[in-house]
């Protein structure tokens, strides 16, 4: 199984997961022309995906969705309040005849070989998830715009061979940062995005002995910067309370505008 970020960052996401038969997208919120330039590298091509899960329905998860379904009749799976609100946010109503397929946290989705297992997440949309994928016992996730992680989030990401983990702002960048006050304590809050430090922290609580990757994703571009999120998550291994040190397991952060680091598990 191939685990690989499209495009990552607040201006755009997009992840291909894919065995030797099976090929799948997590969103579609970059340009059209950046999936399939990202899916070539990799010698996959858009009617090559045999399903679309999305995560929720900001712009920067689903920019490129009408585009592509406009051109390919690919299966689109999501929850139903993601469903509503991609169909709210299509103002010419061109996705209304397109067929997706309603999705639930916990209830797995078989495409092909691969399984894809739904996992309720805390962010300000309507019915968001975060998704784990498992192939041939090979296991890996993409866990973003989580906001907060309690109990449930660390059981559903245990026992990964490869994670896809939100490290979205510094938190003293974000504090002196352009935003507005408001737009601060959204993103600063239980249903926004995790930092740097809650990225840390969480990881120390997930590492295991068969992990291939950890790829740290969806940076802010005004309240980030890679090499600080790298730092940040680094010192957190380091020293924090696990038998783990960062140079263990292969650390990477995902590229905004390009294809990131392929985890082969």
């Amino acid at each position: 199984m191939r685990f690989v970020s499209l495009s990552s960052g607040s201006s755009g996401n997009s992840t291909y997961i894919g065995s030797a038969g099976t090929h799948i997208l997590i969103d579609a919120g970059c340009s059209r022309k950046r999936i399939i330039d990202g899916l070539n590298s990799l010698d996959v091509d858009l009617p090559d995906i045999n399903g679309i899960f999305i995560t929720h329905e900001h712009s920067d998860h689903i920019a490129a969705l009408r585009l592509i379904l406009k051109k390919y009749d690919i299966p689109v799976y999501a929850t139903a309040g993601t469903i509503q609100g991609i169909r709210a946010s299509d103002k010419n109503h061109e996705m209304d005849d397109k067929e997706f397929h309603v999705i639930r946290s916990d209830e797995p989705v078989l495409v092909g070989d691969i399984k894809v297992n739904p996992m309720r997440i805390s962010h300000d949309a309507l019915e968001p998830v975060g998704f784990r994928i498992e192939c041939e016992g090979r296991k890996a996730a993409v866990a973003t715009d989580l906001g907060c992680y309690d109990d449930y989030i660390v059981g559903c990401l245990q026992d990964m061979d490869a994670l896809l983990l939100e490290a979205n702002h510094d938190v003293r960048m974000l504090q002196t940062g352009p935003y507005p006050y408001q737009l601060k304590m959204r993103i600063a809050g239980n249903e926004g995005h995790l930092s740097n430090d809650m990225s840390g922290e969480l990881l120390c609580k997930l590492l295991n002995d068969h992990m291939k990757g950890i790829v740290l994703g969806h940076l802010s571009d005004k309240n980030n910067l890679p090499e600080l999120a790298y730092e940040t998550v680094r010192l957190a291994i380091d020293m924090g309370d696990n038998p783990y040190h960062s140079g263990d397991i292969p650390l990477y952060v995902a590229k905004r505008s390009e294809v990131s680091q392929v985890i082969e598990i």
